[in-house]
C-alpha cells in the first residue's frame, strides 16, 4: 500500500516535470519570438527536432530521481540543484548532439542557452516543492489511513522517527499495541498507546484501523499467526517490518528467486545483461575517439619529454586485480624515473613532492594525463571508464586486512574513474578513515549504477583535468 502510495507520488512528479517543461519550451520559443527581436529565432525553425531532443534529455536525466526518491518531498537544496543540473545536462547533449548531427545553423544558441537556464531554475524549484504538494493533494485529510502499531515499547523510538518520514502518504497513527505485558504504558509516543496484543480485537474495531504495522516479528509463532487471522478478519491491510539488518548490522536488499525469498547485502544492477550492455556500449563511445584522436598525439609529446627529463620506458605496465580477482597489465604513461626493481619501493604510494617522479610527470598525474593510456584497457575489456579504481596487489593485500568489505569492489570492472575520484578522493591514502571512505564511495556506486551516473562522474572527471582537486598530485 505505503510503495505503491509512495510510486505513485515518484511517477506523477516525474510526468508532472516532463508536461510543465514541454509547456515551458513552446510558451518560451512563442514568447522569444513575438516579444524578444534581438534573438534570431523565426517561424522557420524547425523547432520539433529540438522539442523531442528536450524530451528525450529529461526522461534521461530522471532516471537520477530514483537515487533520491525515498525522500523526494524532503530533498536539500543541494540534492535540488544537482538532480535539477543533471536533468538538464541530459537536456543539453541531446540539443547539441542534435545540432552537431544536422549541422543545423538556423536555430538560435541564445534561444536554447536561455531556455537551458530557465529550465535548470525551474525544475530546482519543483524539486523543491512540487512533491510536498503533491502528497498533500494525493493523500490529504480525506486519504488518511488509521494506522496501528504492534511491538515492543523498545521500538517506538524508531516507529516516531519512521512517522516523521512517511505522515505525508497519509500513515495517520491511531494506536500502539505492546507485545509486552505492560506494568505501565508508554508516553510521549507518536502514536498514541492502545492496549496489549490481546487486545487486538477490541483495538481493530473500535478504532476503526485500516492497516497493520508489525515492528518486528513476534518469538510466539501462535501470537504471530493470531495477528494475522485478526488482521484478515478485519480486512486490515498488514505490513511486516523485518530485523535483519538489525540483526546483521549491515543494510540488505530484498530478492525472490523461484518462489523463495531472500536478503542479499548489496544490489547489483551491472547483474543485469541489459545493464552490462549499456555500460559497454559507453565505454566504447567514450574510449574509442579518445583512443584514435587524442592518445597519439599525447604519445608524442610524453615520448619527447621523456627523452629530455627521464629517459626510459614510454609506459608503466603493472599487473593490477580487475572484475572477479583476475589480473590484467594496466597501462600508464611512466611518470617515475627508472629505477632498479624493488618490490617494496613500488608498492610505497607516491607523496606530495615525492623525489621518484620527474618534473613533467607531476603536471600528468595533478592533470591525470598519465592515466589516459587505459583508455586501451577499457576498448579490450579489461578496465571501465567509471568504476572502482584498481591498486597495486601488494596494497590490494594491504586494505583487504584493513576494511572487511574490500574485496566486494571486485564485483565489477575496475575504472579510469570512480565515485570516490570524482568527490576528491584521489592520491596517496593516509588514514582508515580515507580508506573507509573510498570504499563506502565504491560499493555505493556498485549497488547505484546507472548510467546517468556514470555520465555524472565521467562530466566531473573531465572537469578535474582542467582543474584538479588538492589532492592530486
Amino acid at each position: 500500500m505505503l510503495t505503491n502510495r509512495h510510486r505513485g507520488l515518484v511517477r506523477i512528479h516525474g510526468a508532472a516535470l516532463l508536461l510543465g517543461v514541454a509547456v515551458f519550451f513552446w510558451l518560451y520559443a512563442e514568447f522569444i519570438m513575438v516579444y524578444v527581436p534581438v534573438v534570431k529565432l523565426t517561424r522557420e525553425v524547425n523547432l520539433l527536432l529540438y522539442f523531442l531532443c528536450v524530451v528525450i534529455g529529461l526522461l534521461a536525466g530522471s532516471g537520477q530521481i530514483r537515487a533520491v526518491e525515498s525522500r523526494l518531498t524532503r530533498l536539500s537544496l543541494v540534492e535540488a540543484a544537482g538532480l535539477a543540473a543533471t536533468q538538464v545536462g541530459f537536456m543539453a547533449l541531446a540539443i547539441f548532439t542534435m545540432m552537431f548531427a544536422t549541422q543545423d545553423r538556423s536555430i538560435s544558441r541564445l534561444f536554447l542557452g536561455s531556455f537551458l537556464v530557465w529550465s535548470w531554475l525551474g525544475l530546482f524549484w519543483l524539486h523543491r516543492r512540487l512533491p510536498q504538494k503533491l502528497a498533500g493533494f494525493l493523500y490529504g485529510q480525506g486519504e488518511r489511513i488509521p494506522t496501528l502499531f504492534i511491538g515492543r515499547v523498545e521500538t517506538l523510538p524508531m516507529l516516531d522517527e519512521w512517522l516523521s518520514q512517511r505522515q505525508h502518504l497519509g500513515v495517520h497513527p491511531s494506536g500502539f499495541v505492546s507485545l509486552d505485558a505492560l506494568v505501565e504504558a508508554p508516553r510521549n509516543s507518536a502514536a498514541p498507546f492502545a492496549g496489549v496484543v490481546e487486545d487486538l480485537p477490541r483495538v481493530l474495531e473500535e478504532k476503526a484501523i485500516g492497516q497493520v504495522i508489525l515492528l518486528e516479528v513476534p518469538a510466539d509463532v501462535a501470537v504471530a499467526r493470531r495477528i494475522v487471522e485478526h488482521c484478515q478478519a478485519r480486512g486490515c491491510r498488514l505490513l511486516v517490518h523485518h530485523q535483519v539488518e538489525e540483526v546483521l548490522g549491515h543494510p540488505v536488499v530484498s530478492a525472490d528467486e523461484g518462489g523463495h525469498h531472500f536478503f542479499t547485502l548489496h544490489n547489483e544492477p551491472l547483474e543485469e545483461p541489459i545493464n552490462r550492455a549499456v555500460k559497454r556500449l559507453f565505454d566504447i563511445a567514450v574510449a574509442l575517439p579518445v583512443v584514435v584522436l587524442l592518445l597519439p598525439p599525447i604519445i608524442f609529446v610524453v615520448w619527447v619529454l621523456q627523452c629530455f627529463q627521464s629517459r626510459g620506458p614510454l609506459f608503466h605496465v603493472r599487473a593490477r586485480s580487475g572484475e572477479g580477482r583476475a589480473e590484467f597489465p594496466m597501462l600508464k604513461f611512466r611518470s617515475m624515473h627508472v629505477a632498479p626493481a624493488d618490490e617494496q619501493a613500488e608498492g610505497r604510494q607516491a607523496q606530495a613532492g615525492d623525489a621518484r617522479i620527474y618534473p613533467f610527470a607531476r603536471f600528468m598525474r595533478r592533470h591525470s594525463l598519465d592515466e589516459f593510456p587505459q583508455f586501451w584497457n577499457v576498448l579490450t575489456g579489461e578496465m571501465s571508464i567509471v568504476g572502482p579504481r584498481p591498486v597495486m596487489p601488494v596494497l590490494d593485500e594491504e586494505f583487504e586486512r584493513k576494511v572487511r568489505a574490500y574485496r566486494s569492489k571486485h564485483w565489477v570492472k575496475p575504472g579510469i574513474t570512480g565515485l570516490a575520484q570524482s568527490e576528491g578522493f584521489r592520491g596517496e591514502i593516509r588514514t582508515p578513515a580515507q580508506l573507509q571512505e573510498r570504499i563506502r564511495l565504491d560499493l555505493y556506486y556498485i549497488a547505484h549504477w546507472s548510467i546517468g551516473l556514470d555520465v555524472q562522474i565521467t562530466g566531473k572527471t573531465f572537469w578535474q583535468i582542467f582543474f584538479p582537486p588538492e589532492s592530486a598530485y
